[in-house]
C-alpha cells in the first residue's frame, strides 16, 4: 500500500455522488453544445454510404453514438476516478504536466498517471508520458529521495511484462491500482456499490440532452445535405468531409467556399 491516508466510506460515499453528479454536467453541456458540422468531419462519409444508409436520422444517431462513446471515455477519467484516486490515496492533485496525483513520503515522491482504461496510448502518447514522468523526477532528484512512477488505470487488468525494453514506470489496473492506493482489496468494488442510486437521478437529463441534439442535427442535415426529394446528397456530404477547399454552411443551409486564398467566400451553386 502506497497511500496515506485510511479511506472513510462516508466521506468516499459523498465524493462518489459529486463525481456522478460533474459527469453527468460535463456530458449535458458538451451535448447541448455540440455542434454537426464539427462531428461530420470526424466520420468517414464513404462508410455510411457503404452500409447503405439512407436516413439522415439514422446517420445522425450514428455521429452522436460515436461522439458520446468517445468522449464519455476520457471524462468518466477526469472527474470519477481522478478524484477519487486522489482523495483514497491522500495526495495532492499535480501540477505537473502528463501527472495526476503526487505523494511525498519522507523517503519517497510517488507521481501517478490516473487513465480510465488500459487501451489509452499510442506509441507516441506513450512516449510523451515517459517525459512527463522523467520531468517530475527532477524534483525528488533535487531532494534526494526515491522516485516511484506509477500509471493507474481505473479498470481494467494489466499484465507485467519482462520483454523489452524495461519501462521506468509501473503499470497497475483495476483491483490491483486500487488495493495498492488503499490497501484494500475490496476497494473497486465500492466504487461500484457506493453509486448507489445516484446515476438514476441524472441519466433522464442525459437523455433529454440526447434527444435535443439528435432533434437539432436531423433538422440541420436535412437542410443542409439532403435534396429536395428528400435523399441523401451524397456528393455534398463527401464534398463538405473532404474537399480540398474548406466549404460551411450558413444556418438556412447556404455553402460557402472558404478557401484561404479567396479574402471573401464565395456562394456555391447548388
Amino acid at each position: 500500500m502506497i497511500g496515506l491516508r485510511e479511506v472513510n466510506d462516508d466521506q468516499l460515499i459523498k465524493l462518489i455522488a459529486k463525481c456522478i453528479g460533474n459527469f453527468y454536467g460535463k456530458i449535458t453541456s458538451s451535448l447541448d453544445n455540440l455542434k454537426l458540422n464539427s462531428v461530420l468531419l470526424r466520420k468517414n462519409p464513404y462508410l455510411f454510404r457503404m452500409k447503405a444508409i439512407q436516413d439522415a436520422s439514422e446517420i445522425v444517431d450514428s455521429l452522436l453514438s460515436a461522439y458520446v462513446s468517445s468522449s464519455e471515455e476520457t471524462i468518466f477519467g477526469n472527474v470519477f476516478f481522478e478524484p477519487i484516486a486522489t482523495f483514497a490515496s491522500g495526495g495532492n492533485k499535480a501540477l505537473a504536466e502528463g501527472i495526476d496525483v503526487m505523494m511525498e513520503t519522507e523517503d519517497t515522491i510517488y507521481a501517478i498517471a490516473v487513465k480510465s482504461g488500459t487501451n489509452v496510448f499510442n506509441s507516441s502518447s506513450r512516449k510523451k508520458q515517459e517525459q512527463n514522468f522523467n520531468a517530475a523526477k527532477k524534483l525528488a532528484d533535487q531532494i534526494k529521495k526515491r522516485y516511484v512512477p506509477i500509471i493507474g488505470y481505473g479498470y481494467g487488468k494489466k499484465t507485467q511484462s519482462d520483454k523489452g525494453i524495461p519501462k521506468i514506470y509501473m503499470e497497475l489496473a483495476g483491483q490491483e491500482f486500487w488495493e495498492e492506493l488503499t490497501g484494500d482489496d475490496k476497494f473497486y468494488l465500492k466504487l461500484v456499490n457506493y453509486m448507489q442510486d445516484a446515476p438514476e437521478k441524472y441519466i433522464q437529463s442525459f437523455r433529454d440532452a440526447y434527444t435535443r441534439a439528435l432533434n437539432r442535427f436531423v433538422m440541420k442535415f436535412t437542410a443542409e445535405f439532403c435534396k429536395k426529394d428528400g435523399s441523401i446528397d451524397w456528393e455534398k456530404l463527401v464534398a463538405y468531409n473532404s474537399s480540398k477547399k474548406v466549404v460551411s454552411y450558413s444556418e438556412d443551409g447556404e455553402a460557402t467556399d472558404n478557401n484561404k486564398s479567396s479574402k471573401k467566400g464565395k456562394k456555391i451553386k447548388k
